[in-house]
């Protein structure tokens, strides 16, 4: 958990920035950016202060967050899994993948294991379907997978950490 005086000095971070940029509504996108980079995730009160800063409307905000799949609102775990649900995936049967997954970590999708290590989303379209189905780990795809495959590959992340 963090301590006050480093969530502030991540607030104090934001606000310079923000200052910097000033009511540029253009520069929505890039503020978010920042604003992830800084947290690791996009919180609804930093939501509502960047609205006040910006002048723009917390639905645009919120709009432009979950039409991007790289936003997030909630905090991630250590390996951040992300499940594409798009039509090429669905179709190469990314369903048994989200099933295999939520069984073996014993999450829903927006949680995280009780370790800390894994969280899981879905997303519609990673822009990969010729690999179908994909999934992305920590910043790295996975293509072609099966259900037997992920299971190693989920057990060779939980190695990893024990090696941490």
């Amino acid at each position: 958990m963090e301590n006050k005086d480093s969530i502030r000095g991540k607030y104090l971070e934001l606000e310079r920035f923000m200052d910097d940029v000033g009511e540029n509504r253009e520069q929505l996108i890039v503020v978010l950016r920042k604003t992830q980079n800084i947290f690791g995730y996009i919180p609804k009160d930093i939501q509502k202060l960047i609205s006040k800063k910006l002048r723009v409307p917390i639905a645009e905000i919120y709009g432009v967050i979950t039409f991007y799949s790289y936003f997030i609102t909630e905090p991630e775990g250590v390996y951040p899994i992300h499940i594409c649900m798009g039509t090429a995936c669905y179709i190469n049967k990314s369903e048994d993948l989200l099933r295999e997954i939520k069984n073996i970590l014993n999450i829903d999708i927006g949680q995280i294991t009780e370790d800390g290590l894994f969280s899981l989303s879905v997303v519609r379209c990673f822009g990969a379907c010729a690999l179908a189905p994909v999934i992305n780990i920590n910043g790295k795809i996975y293509s072609k997978l099966t259900p037997e495959y992920l299971k190693d590959i989920l057990k060779d992340y939980k190695e990893r950490s024990e090696n941490i």
